[in-house]
């Protein structure tokens, strides 16, 4: 990379403007060091393009540079965004935005940046006292009736990234066509464009206002409050991961009636360096290794864990051996919406016009389960901005009643458009109270699930690219892919492919039909003879490319569990090898 003599050259030339006066003193300072440095890499890493304002908003490591973020990366987003506001609701006699932010460094800053930004454009900000859970910032711009919102946070990343999401008025991340209009608008952009010093009146302050509704509208989807008041003193621990569920999820588990909660001491401290983790993330055991120990103590019936910005949703149980065992992301939504859905049946609450979603690449065992009880299922892409378009193209005409991710996300109501740890941890204490009611566990519950519809093992290669270079490895992987698709996957006969790129479906026989999704997206999907499944895409927040691999069997009696789970492994390193991904 230090030998690119032309790709330095440009990187230099972008840097020298950011020794400019339209920069502050410490960033300069930051710059010039890059540009005296014989080392080029953290020029070339920190210049070579723009942060760029996509789909979901920014997320990059912080830092001085066009490719980090930082209060100007952050101040031209805004002010692209707010210029797209004004455009678009431009007969409105006042536009508003809610302004959100988690516990990482620097949160604070740039969400006070953003509302700078937004009240000097003659915007009004509703900007949170405090770090808030981002499904909170989307029920805050609904309740509030905002046309936008801004929540800063990188979710799960490591420490040293930062993040933007952009929202729209329905409270989900911004869609086609708003995605592309606030993206031209944020493109069009140049520092000296951006109005940094905000209006104080057009700044509204809200916290427990916005906190007290979200959380007696929470309540409202529990679906057997009878067993809480006979469950209510279930063991309950659960941990933050320093992060913003720290305050609200407690008092959730509290107002629902669980009143034996015990939360890990040490990470119910806010701090974006996570001292007690490596990465703050509860797909990654390590992640929950506190709350083991804790749970372990005390002999808990659950663990639970929210990631940073309390969307996602992490979990352990005993296992009929009295082990602690995570749950991964598609076993907790495969349990969210079998019961919901067996309970709103038992319950008389099921209509005709309800309807479940998940992402392509989750489980697809949740098919099965909405099959057999004839509840409409769709599919979405990844991303939980897709399920909350199904919410919003059904709104009074069917009722939304769960949507999940295998990345740890669910949503279990229609009041909040992004996935929700808040409301997921509260039901998940009901459904370990309805188990603990019919003398089971949660584990138990898996069981039975399996048992009825079929054992599934997932597993997801995360292949990581950084920097300039890696970004195009990925592409040539993606390329490789389409020009020559595999037959066969660990010995399974591949019979269709998808592609979503062109949006088309071929089988085994060559014929080929078109995929019903709203847009074309990089992704591909293989689906075998024996039900095994893998997608592969490339991630849109991270500099990685993921390998989704999906395998089945069947299991008889929970004995059959360990066996099942050891062919799976064996079938997906099987798998692994035939994608070259075992090395």
């Amino acid at each position: 990379m230090e030998n690119n003599a032309e790709l330095i050259a440009q990187c230099e030339k972008k840097a020298q403007q950011w020794l400019t006066p339209d920069f502050d003193e410490k960033t300069r300072e930051e710059v010039k060091a890059m540009l005296d440095d014989p080392d080029k890499t953290n020029l070339i890493e920190s210049f070579y393009k723009d942060l760029e304002f996509g789909t979901g908003g920014l997320r990059g490591i912080m830092g001085a540079g066009s490719n980090r973020m930082n209060i100007y990366t952050v101040g031209m987003a805004t002010q692209g965004f707010a210029n797209y506001l004004k455009k678009n609701f431009k007969d409105r006699k006042e536009i508003s935005v809610v302004v959100c932010h988690d516990c990482r460094n620097n949160s604070r800053l740039y969400a006070e940046t953003v509302a700078n930004i937004f009240s000097a454009n003659g915007i009004k900000a509703y900007l949170f006292d405090d770090l808030r859970p981002t499904p909170e910032c989307s029920f805050a711009i609904r309740y509030l009736k905002a046309q936008g919102g801004v929540n800063v946070t990188a979710s799960h990343n490591p420490r040293e990234y930062n993040g933007y999401k952009a929202y729209w008025e329905d409270g989900a991340q911004v869609l086609a066509p708003h995605d592309k209009g606030i993206i031209d608008e944020v493109n069009k952009c140049n520092i000296e464009d951006v109005k940094f010093e905000g209006n104080k009146d057009l700044i509204q302050i809200i916290g427990e206002d916005i906190d007290e509704p979200y959380l007696r509208k929470i309540r409202t989807i529990s679906i057997d409050r009878d067993v809480i008041r006979r469950q209510h003193d279930l063991k309950i621990v659960y941990t933050p991961l320093h992060g913003a569920g720290r305050v609200i999820i407690p008092r959730s588990l509290a107002y629902w009636g669980f009143d034996n909660v015990y939360c890990v001491p040490e990470q119910m401290i806010k701090d974006g360096n996570f001292p007690t983790v490596d990465r703050p993330n509860p797909e990654f055991a390590e992640a929950l290794t506190l709350g083991l120990n804790l749970a372990k103590k005390i002999d808990a019936d659950i663990l639970m864990a929210s990631d940073p910005d309390a969307d996602r949703i992490g979990m352990a149980c005993k296992n009929d051996k009295g082990e602690w065992q995570l749950i991964n992301g598609n076993q907790t939504a495969l349990i969210f919406l079998w019961y919901i859905i067996t309970n709103r049946e038992a319950k008389g609450l099921m209509k005709p016009t309800d309807f479940i979603v998940k992402t392509i690449v989750t489980t697809e065992v949740i098919k099965k389960i909405a099959d057999k009880h004839h509840i409409e299922m769709r599919d979405v892409y990844t991303g939980f901005k897709w399920i909350a378009r199904e919410i919003y193209l059904s709104e009074g005409k069917q009722q939304y009643i769960g949507g999940g991710e295998e990345s740890y996300g669910f949503l279990a109501e229609d009041f909040v458009r992004d996935k929700d740890s808040v409301s997921a941890c509260s039901l998940l204490a009901e459904i370990c109270a309805y188990a603990k009611d019919k003398g089971k566990t949660l584990y138990d519950i898996l069981m039975d699930i399996y048992m009825e519809y079929g054992f599934s093992k997932e597993f997801t290669v995360n292949v990581e690219r950084p920097g300039k270079a890696g970004a195009d490895e990925i592409q040539q992987m993606m390329k490789d892919f389409r020009a020559n698709p595999p037959k066969e996957l660990g010995g399974s006969k591949i019979v269709l492919w998808k592609d979503y790129q062109s949006l088309e479906a071929t089988d085994i026989e060559g014929k080929k039909t078109k995929l019903d999704m709203p847009e074309a997206s990089n992704v591909l999907q293989w689906f075998c003879d024996d039900d095994t499944k893998v997608s592969v895409r490339p991630s849109g927040t991270e500099p990685k490319i993921k390998f989704y691999i999906e395998v089945k069997d069947t299991m008889k009696s929970p004995a059959d569990y360990v066996e099942c789970d050891k062919r799976g492994a064996a079938k997906i390193e099987a798998i692994k090898k035939s994608l070259g991904l075992d090395k």
